[in-house]
């Protein structure tokens, strides 16, 4: 004990104490309900000063992951993860009665869930994605990207790819809320039926933008989602390129058992 979490972080020691607190959390050593070590504990354990640890704790309280209770000290919240069920989230029965994906799981879940628009415009379309679409490398897309939040903490970033083609007699993909349903509902009400969405999973540990972004530590495990939603008509409107913190999500496949 004593070191940074993943070995590698730098900065001030309280910083560093901090990092590896909320690794700690996050990797599951402390559970839900229990107490975080008391100052005392902590000052043994890493051979600082109560000055160091009193500002270390600021940063893990600023994480979200704990509560304080007077005369107790430090909780870890109970934070049941987002139960993502692909079978069922995609569904046009929830497209039309207005619910986007992400916002229907997280209600289900008890958690409270905002979604912040970091850009909306064309850029030249990424090899994978462009590949995905059945465009040219560098052929112009709509990017839409987000970063979705749960009970104030980041867990998910998100960037969709349209073919311009495609996006360009839709306005309301161009605006920061595209109504009720998503953008899946209103490409669907500019005729593009949707036949599946066919998503690829890769777990693995996050870089260190990425755990900046979602507020992890250097190395924490990620869930690196792409998504392809194809119409009747056999193309595909959107790329989805999503990553996922592994701790606070939940996969739930429903496989046919028939032909």
């Amino acid at each position: 004990m004593g070191t940074a979490a993943g070995g590698g972080t730098t900065g001030p020691r309280y910083v560093q104490i901090a990092e590896e607190i909320v690794q700690q959390i996050r990797a599951g050593v402390l559970k839900p309900g229990d107490m975080v070590p008391s100052e005392a504990e902590l000052v043994d354990r890493y051979g600082v000063s109560g000055g160091t640890i009193r500002k270390a704790m600021v940063e893990v309280r600023a994480s979200g992951l704990v509560e304080t209770r007077h005369g107790k000290g430090s909780i870890v919240k109970n934070r049941p993860p987002v139960r993502h069920r692909s079978s069922d989230c995609f569904r046009r029965s929830l497209r039309q009665g207005g619910k986007a994906a992400y916002l229907a799981e997280s209600a289900q879940s008890g958690a409270t869930a905002k979604v912040s628009v970091l850009y909306i415009g064309p850029m030249e379309a990424p090899e994978d994605a462009a590949q995905r679409l059945g465009l040219p490398t560098g052929a112009q897309v709509l990017a839409r990207r987000r970063l979705y939040f749960r009970d104030g903490i980041p867990v998910e970033t998100a960037a969709s790819y349209l073919p311009w083609d495609v996006v360009k007699e839709i306005p309301e993909l161009f605006a920061e809320n595209p109504g009720g349903g998503g953008i899946y509902a209103r490409l669907e009400d500019h005729g593009h039926e949707f036949a599946e969405f066919v998503e690829t999973l890769q777990a693995r540990p996050a870089s260190k933008s990425e755990a900046s972004e979602l507020a992890l530590s250097p190395g924490a495990p990620v869930v690196h989602l792409i998504r392809e939603a194809r119409t009747t008509a056999g193309l595909v409107v959107e790329v989805c390129d999503t990553l996922m913190a592994a701790d606070q999500f939940v996969f739930e496949y429903r496989i046919p058992a028939d032909d």
